[in-house]
């Protein structure tokens, strides 16, 4: 089974999109939420050089965010990954 890791903050909307999509495939994550987090958000901004949420990644392969996690699920290539 896949290692998944999702960085989020709450009432994100992207957040919520991305989870779902990874709840319908009824894989587990690891959820950080950054938005108290100085030192989650730090070591988001460490692994990605990016600011925004969710980040996602699948077996310490940065996937980006939402939509490119449903822009690989659009391309069929996201089943193989999990």
């Amino acid at each position: 089974m896949a290692k998944i890791e999702i960085y989020t903050s709450p009432f994100c909307g992207y957040c919520s999109r991305a989870k779902s999509l990874l709840d319908s495939k009824g894989v587990a994550y690891e959820e950080a939420d950054v938005m108290m987090d100085d030192k989650k958000r730090a070591e988001m901004r460490s692994r990605t050089n990016r600011t925004s949420v969710p980040q996602i990644f699948i077996n310490g392969q940065h996937i980006g965010g939402s939509d490119d996690l449903a822009a690989l699920e659009q391309a069929g290539k996201l089943d193989a990954l999990l």
